[in-house]
């Protein structure tokens, strides 16, 4: 049996020596912070001061704070009381230094403030490092102190707070948690010598008695006891026991009298035991069989994939073992196969995967057994709003002798995103309060699975009983069960008699959004027409290369895939766990890929959705999310607005659209003039001459999440907005703009250009920086100087070059293991892109083929955000796949067959394509967007010649079209053509 029962709060009294912060008699000391748009005021009520506020439907922050210096002792805690109604939102309890750049905290997501007066309490072991650019990880000395609320829900509502102590505690005792275990009465008893700070128990009962139902307490004195964790339907055995934020000397177990049991031992178990479901769980997982749990919850990564319908609501994901999550943050369908030699798991079997006609987002798990073949897959039907994910199972005899097996599809509250994705959905557990099973139909909470077939035979069962019911649910069980642990789970099983060769099939649909009828029949023909609908959104852009090239090619096919599931509805977002939120750096350059690839419904979609979340100032919001746009500043965010608008209609000439955007691109330029403005003075030119005319120091990227700076990355996009916003003007006819908007390019981009010549003379660098104060080396955020930043005639002579020679330096030292690294994000793969425009053919491929080496799982054509040198230690990846990753790839995979190059207003092709793929029929692409209409060509080598065929349909920019090869340069000025180059 396992236990989770969730404690109340520990309110635990104070000694005597407690500090009294702020009685809270008056508002004096305290003011009110908040970010854009957001109101909050104080007023006194009821003994306390209470904050209003209102979120005004956009996203951000408010709270209230005072200066207040606090040095810290060994041991610490602080308490206060709290009230409130409105909106859950995040609340956090933050202690800032006086720098102000460094800030710890307590964060509750989703927090309800409760109606009537309730304590808090944050001991030292609570409070953790938030941000901040200082190394020191432990709080010494705090200068203010913030009661702040996130947006959650927003919405507006008050918060009130009283009796903000702080108290010196005893150094936290580390010691084992031992102690004697002696009978009294009916009941066991550990005496741990000392009250102690406790998670819980490990229990073991004889095993030929069973307790049954039974109680945990503890007590301080041995008198008056708390706690009162009731334990029902216990198998005996071994016992989990979670008692979360727990204190006490002594431990009482009282098994119910009419099942008493003898217990043999108890082991009490610290903190960490319980201190989240997850931790509980691992715990569990940790002493059980190896395939009981998945890979997540046993100490090793797990990688994933997701399955969804293009623009839709919810996604799921199926993990590289096999399990299936029905949703974000829901639960998983698990098999287990139970044939001539056993019970079998993901751990008794070889698992490969596969895509659909290996890069349609239709994605296939195989199992391979002496006794047995499974294929598992998933896909998403149906469209946004009214979308399905169904799932497919054959199950094959492989072994020389007909013979009986069991498929076990088996619900169980554990998701397929792992526990250590902690970011926004956190992974591992998910709730099932209840579970209810008939013939065909298994209904979790509030979510049917319905299956193909009438199962031999239901299961149900909650945490506390049966063994355990995670890998075990018994056949006797009735067809519903409500647990109170919202750890249910249930099995449907499928017993069948299989001669060699013969198949079983079987499948299941669950709602990825909306109330269509659930129908788990045809799923083989319903797959061949999702792979159709896939085909002819993948296809618009036709590739033909040798067997070497066909993985990129792939890869290019599957990265729009994922793009478009990864979306919600129009908003385009890089995640769908972690990141699922609109950025509009994602959206500006994967709607670039979108572009190019003929998927300019999707990029429109966003631009006329993002828009209007535009701040009345101007500001274009750094990201957007159900919660509303989000005020942080992060200034890459205007130029990528209006560079967005631009390549829209250069793409697609709608000049409604550009119309409708103008208001917005001048509110953007409009900013940028402000926000330039103020690093145009004299004080900030006498301060660092490096910093003057920049756009203002900010998190960027959120490169510079520890401390603002005055980012380049920045720079450059608002360069780029600027120059695209004079070409807006232009084709709107708006003379006037068009002339005050170059005179604001003009400025800045000299501003620009003296800075990073600065910067790098203060430095002592020959490289470009990735930001003034720092002189620090980022080549991957330095490839948008060049694309689609177009700034390399600013940049100072030769630094490009000498930036991106140092990165391959430190690549090949990366790649031959003489450089010592830990992990790196795949946004590296700008730099193929880059390599090609400098005209580093193979360097290109060299790293396009390390980073395929990289993909998890490779047969499934994706990159995570964050790849680790050691791939099944757990880590946080970010999300998997990652969109705005996929752009990078996109954009860089489609330079090697044609870029654009602003300086002499050409179109490069086959720029990164190696030498031997033009043996043969050599190479061809089809309908590739462009500016100008739909660029087709061929190229190949016959003899001592390549032959260039180039298709019409498709206007040639003033420079025409440019085949670099054997350092020369061949143009092509009129379409159709055939162009015979000496090698």
């Amino acid at each position: 049996m396992r236990q989770w029962i969730a404690g109340a709060l520990c309110l635990l009294a104070f000694g005597a020596q407690a500090r009294v912060i702020d009685a809270f008699d008056s508002t004096d000391g305290w003011k009110v912070i908040q970010s854009d748009q957001v109101t909050g005021t104080l007023r006194n009520a009821d003994g306390g001061v209470c904050l209003d506020y209102d979120f005004h439907g956009v996203s951000g922050y408010v709270g209230l704070q005072r200066d207040v210096a606090l040095d810290y002792p060994d041991n610490y805690a602080f308490a206060f009381k709290v009230r409130g109604k409105g909106p859950t939102n995040d609340f956090q309890f933050k202690l800032v230094d006086a720098s102000g750049d460094n800030v710890w905290w307590v964060t509750k997501p989703k927090f309800a403030f409760p109606s009537e007066w309730t304590q808090m309490r944050f001991k030292k072991r609570h409070i953790s490092k938030a941000w901040g650019p200082s190394e020191e990880k432990e709080l010494t000395h705090s200068a203010k102190l913030e009661f702040t609320l996130a947006s959650g829900e927003g919405g507006k509502g008050s918060a009130c707070f009283d009796a903000l102590t702080f108290d010196a505690l005893p150094p936290q005792n580390d010691a084992p948690l031992t102690g004697n275990l002696a009978q009294v009465g009916d009941a066991y008893v550990i005496d741990l010598a000392t009250v102690r700070e406790l998670g819980g128990a490990i229990l073991q009962w004889a095993p030929e008695k069973q307790s049954g139902d039974y109680t945990v307490d503890l007590s301080n004195y041995g008198s008056a006891w708390h706690g009162g964790y009731r334990v029902r339907m216990s198998d005996g055995a071994e016992d989990f026991v979670a008692m979360p934020e727990e204190e006490g000397r002594y431990v009482r177990i009282s098994p119910a009298p009419d099942f008493p049991g003898t217990l043999l031992r108890a082991d009490i178990q610290p903190l960490a035991f319980s201190a989240s479901k997850n931790a509980f769980i691992e715990a569990v997982a940790m002493r059980a069989k190896r395939g009981d749990y998945p890979r997540g919850f046993i100490g090793e990564q797990s990688y994933w994939t997701i399955v969804g319908v293009d623009g839709g609501r919810e996604q799921g994901l199926i993990g590289e073992d096999g399990a299936i999550e029905v949703g974000k943050g829901r639960f998983s369908i698990e098999p287990v196969v139970i044939g001539p030699s056993g019970r079998a798991t993901w751990a008794d079997v070889q698992a490969t995967q596969s895509l659909q006609d290996d890069y349609l987002p239709i994605p296939s798990v195989h199992w391979q057994h002496p006794d047995f073949k499974l294929h598992i897959t998933a896909f998403g039907e149906g469209k946004p709003g009214d979308a399905r994910l169904v799932a497919r199972y054959r199950l094959t005899n492989t072994s020389r002798e007909p013979a009986d097996f069991t498929l076990q599809l088996r619900a169980r509250p554990l998701q397929v995103n792992p526990p250590s994705q902690f970011l926004n959905t956190t992974g591992g557990v998910s709730p099932i309060g209840s579970i209810e099973v008939a013939a065909n139909d298994m209904r979790v909470d509030d979510r049917i699975v319905r299956f193909s077939r009438a199962a031999s035979q239901m299961e149900v069962s909650v945490f506390a009983a049966q063994g355990d019911p995670l890998i075990a649910p018994t056949s006797h069980s009735p067809p519903w069960a409500r647990d109170p642990d919202d750890l249910a789970s249930g099995a449907m099983h499928y017993e069948v008699h299989l001669s060699p060769g013969e198949s079983f099939d079987v499948a299941w649909v669950s709602s990825l959004g909306g109330d269509g009828e659930l129908d788990a029949s045809n799923a083989e023909a319903r797959q061949a027409a999702v792979a159709l609908q896939w085909h002819d959104k993948l296809d618009r852009v036709k590739f033909k290369v040798p067997p070497q090239g066909e993985h990129i090619a792939n890869t290019i096919r599957t990265a729009l895939a994922h793009m478009a599931i990864s979306r919600v509805g129009p908003r385009l977002q890089p995640g769908t766990r972690s990141y699922a939120r609109a950025w509009i750096r994602d959206g500006a350059m994967i709607g670039e890929g979108l572009l190019r690839l003929g998927r300019e419904d999707i990029a429109k979609e966003f631009l006329q959705w993002y828009a209007p979340y535009q701040f009345d100032s101007g500001k274009v919001p750094c990201c957007v999310d159900d919660r509303g746009a989000d005020p942080v500043p992060e200034n890459d965010s205007h130029g990528e607005l209006i560079y967005l608008v631009a390549e829209m209609y250069r793409y697609t000439r709608d000049r409604a659209l550009l119309e409708q955007m103008w208001p917005h691109v001048v509110g953007a330029v409009k900013y940028m003039d402000a926000l330039r403005a103020s690093e145009r003075t004299e004080a900030n030119r006498a301060k660092n001459q490096a910093f003057y005319g920049l756009m203002p120091a900010s998190i960027s990227h959120e490169g510079y999440s520890a401390k603002p700076m005055h980012s380049y990355w920045d720079d450059f996009w608002a360069l780029r907005g600027y120059k695209d916003a004079v070409e807006i003007a232009q084709w709107l006819g708006k003379d006037a703009d068009a002339k005050r908007f170059a005179a604001s390019r003009d400025q800045f981009s000299g501003d620009l250009q003296a800075s990073l010549r600065t910067a790098m003379a203060q430095q002592k660098i020959d490289f470009i920086p990735g930001s003034a104060e720092l002189g620090d080396f980022d080549a991957t955020s330095t490839t948008i100087a060049l694309a689609p930043g177009a700034a390399d005639a600013i940049l100072p002579p030769g630094a490009l070059e000498k930036t991106f020679e140092r990165y391959w330096r430190e690549f090949e030292q990366r790649r031959k293991g003489e450089r010592e690294w830990k992990d790196y994000t795949p946004y590296e793969l700008r730099t193929v892109g880059t390599f090609v425009r400098l005209g580093w053919r193979d360097r290109a491929q060299s790293a396009l083929d390390f980073f395929f080496a990289d993909q998890q799982p490779r047969a499934w054509n994706q990159w995570a955000e964050v790849v680790s040198r050691t791939p099944r230690k757990p880590f946080f990846l970010g999300d998997l796949p990652h969109a705005w990753v996929a752009s990078d790839y996109v954009r860089s995979a489609l330079d090697l067959f044609a870029y654009e190059r602003p300086e002499d207003e050409s179109i490069v092709i086959a720029a990164g394509i190696p030498a031997d793929w033009l043996k043969g029929e050599g190479i061809a692409i089809e309908g590739l967007r462009t500016p100008g209409g739909p660029l087709s060509y061929s190229l190949r080598e016959v003899g001592d010649k390549l032959v260039l065929e180039v298709g019409g349909g498709i206007t040639l920019p003033k420079g025409g079209l440019v085949l670099p090869w054997n350092g020369k340069e061949t143009r092509v000025t009129r379409v159709p053509a055939r162009v015979e180059i000496a090698r």
